[in-house]
Order: structure tokens, then C-alpha cells, then sequence
């Protein structure tokens, strides 16, 4: 039976789930949206992953989803897409809720064209979630870090008064697996970020979720274990405030004012992290605080700000 089949056909025999422990504070207007990595598989992890997502959608009513890249492992005909993306968060494109995409290695940029992406043409791109938001996202293509994207990019972020300013994309500036910190990437990034005030980053490529102690007033978390993962892989570095990769995972999170409140889930349906990160009034986040569940791949924290592993050589309305 085709692996696609087989898919559908697990999940159909499961039956719906019910979201269990929600820890976020449901606070009237806030910003609500999920977070997922690396997930174009179309294997049954990523139905599976995708069945928690849509059952906390259920007490968590998410508006929007951003995606890390690698949205399509493998071919991308007609049928990868149907299989990959539409199959599986069927529940939550019905309800409504955007799919914004970045571009990961394993992506073809054509993806740039698939609609229900939001990319609108573009490998690069910036959006509110709505008017009144305070907070804008900023879509960048680190495969190709090229002068012009740099360029559009700190012109948007100078033009951005969002209160809140984050930015999402493929490989992590900061990270403790196997590929480690992409230094080129943040010696191409982070002096923006730090002059006009991106608070937080959201990451995959690495097969699991990793909370990195905030780096220079700017929180990073890598979040690309949605369909894959890599036991084990999460390295005892100074940057790793919490790591799970013992299963498959996705965040939820919702913005009130100077606090960003996120929460980790696992496969099974299980909170792993959980915390809120906190911005001071020269608008740089002052700190992050996290209750970690217990789990066996918890990674004890140590200093901040100290050397990453190395590298593998690798316009919308404001």
C-alpha cells in the first residue's frame, strides 16, 4: 500500500484526539500562531504531529502557522504537495488557519508559487498578521544570503515600528546538533537584528527543539523536529538552555504585550517546555523563563553568550 495510503489510513483508524494540557494564559486580543520545522515528509510522524496540532487548535484558536523550511522533502509534483501539506493539516486550512513558509535546503524555490505558502512570488517577505498587530515576521531564504535580501531586509526592519519584530528562516545562527551554529548566516543577520531591535528567531534544520539562552537581548529557539528527529543529537553546549530530541514536536505561541508565553508539544500530546519570554523598555528581551518538564533529554543550562559549535561549511502595507 502506498505510504500516503498508509497515512490516511492510520490516521483514520486512531480516531480525534483531545488537546490536553494547554499553558498558555488566553488573553483577550493577543497574538496566537504555531510554530513547525522540517516537515515535508508525508510520513505518518507528520500526521501524527499534525492531528496534536489541530486538536490544541481546539482551546488554543491559533490564527496562523510559520513554517521553517524543508516544507517538501523530496519530489514536489502535484502529489508531494497533496501528501506533504494539504493531507495533513487539512483540519486547519479548513479552519482557516495561513500557512506562512520559508525556504529550507531540501526546498525547490518554485515553492515561492504555491499559494497556500503566502510567500506571494517571493523567497524573502515581511507580514503583519493583521492591522492593529503590534508584531511583524520577517520571511528570509538562508540558503541564499545574498546582498539584496540583506539589503531589503534592513530596509524593512528601519520601516518596522511593530513592537514586537521576529524573524523566522531555515538554518539556526545558534544551535547545538549536528549541523551547529550557522556562523556565516549570523555574521549576516545578527547585526541587524541587534540595531533594529528583532526580538526573537525561530529556526529549524536541526532535527529537534532547542531553547537557546538569549544571545545579545535576542531569544532563539530552533524548532525543526515536526516530522523528523534525531535521538540524541542535542550536544551539552553553553548555549542550551532546554533541548528535547526524543520525539517529534511543534510550539504554540501567543504575544500580550512586552510577553511572548510559548509552549512545546510533543507527539504523544505531552508539554515538554513552556515559559515566557519577557522584553525590558529598550525593547530587548530582558530574559526567558522556562519550566521544562521532566524529560531524559533535558540539557542542563550553562553560561550565555558563549562560542557555538562550529558550523557546517554550508512589501506589504506597515
Amino acid at each position: 500500500m502506498p505510504r500516503v495510503l498508509l497515512s490516511i489510513l492510520f490516521v483514520a483508524l486512531t480516531g480525534p484526539l483531545a488537546a490536553q494540557d494547554l499553558r498558555l494564559p488566553m488573553k483577550d486580543g493577543s497574538i496566537k500562531f504555531a510554530v513547525i520545522g522540517d516537515t515535508g515528509t508525508g510520513d505518518s510522524a507528520q500526521y501524527v504531529v499534525a492531528r496534536q496540532l489541530a486538536a490544541f487548535r481546539t482551546k488554543f484558536p491559533f490564527n496562523f502557522t510559520i513554517m521553517m523550511g524543508d516544507n517538501l522533502y523530496g519530489g514536489e509534483r502535484p502529489s508531494d504537495y497533496s501528501k506533504k501539506f494539504a493531507l495533513p493539516y487539512k483540519p486547519l486550512l479548513d479552519g482557516g488557519v495561513k500557512f506562512y513558509a520559508s525556504l529550507g535546503n531540501h526546498d525547490d524555490p518554485n515553492q515561492r508559487m504555491f499559494k497556500p505558502f503566502n510567500m506571494n512570488g517571493e523567497r524573502y517577505y515581511s507580514f503583519k498578521p493583521s492591522l492593529t498587530a503590534g508584531i511583524r515576521f520577517f520571511a528570509l531564504d538562508s540558503n541564499y544570503m545574498d546582498p539584496k535580501q540583506v539589503e531589503w531586509l534592513e530596509k524593512e526592519l528601519a520601516a518596522s515600528g511593530s513592537d514586537w519584530k521576529v524573524a523566522f528562516f531555515h538554518h539556526p545562527p545558534y544551535a547545538s546538533g549536528m549541523h551547529g551554529s550557522h556562523e556565516l548566516i549570523r555574521s549576516q543577520l545578527e547585526p541587524l537584528f541587534l540595531k533594529y531591535g528583532v526580538n526573537v528567531v525561530f529556526n529549524g534544520h536541526e532535527h529537534f527543539y532547542e531553547r537557546i539562552k538569549p544571545q545579545k537581548g535576542i531569544q532563539y529557539f530552533v524548532a525543526g523536529g515536526s516530522a523528523k528527529v534525531r535521538r540524541g543529537d542535542i550536544a551539552k553546549t553553553a548555549l542550551t538552555a532546554f533541548g528535547y530530541d526524543e520525539g517529534y514536536s511543534f510550539m504554540i505561541v501567543e504575544v500580550a504585550g512586552d510577553e511572548m508565553h510559548f509552549q512545546v508539544i510533543n507527539d504523544k500530546g505531552q508539554t515538554v517546555d513552556t515559559g515566557v519570554v519577557m522584553k525590558g523598555p529598550t525593547n530587548r528581551v530582558i530574559g526567558t523563563a522556562g519550566q521544562v518538564d521532566t524529560n531524559p533529554a533535558r540539557t542542563p543550562p550553562a553560561q550565555p553568550d558563549a562560542p557555538a559549535r562550529p558550523a557546517t561549511p554550508a512589501k506589504p502595507a506597515r
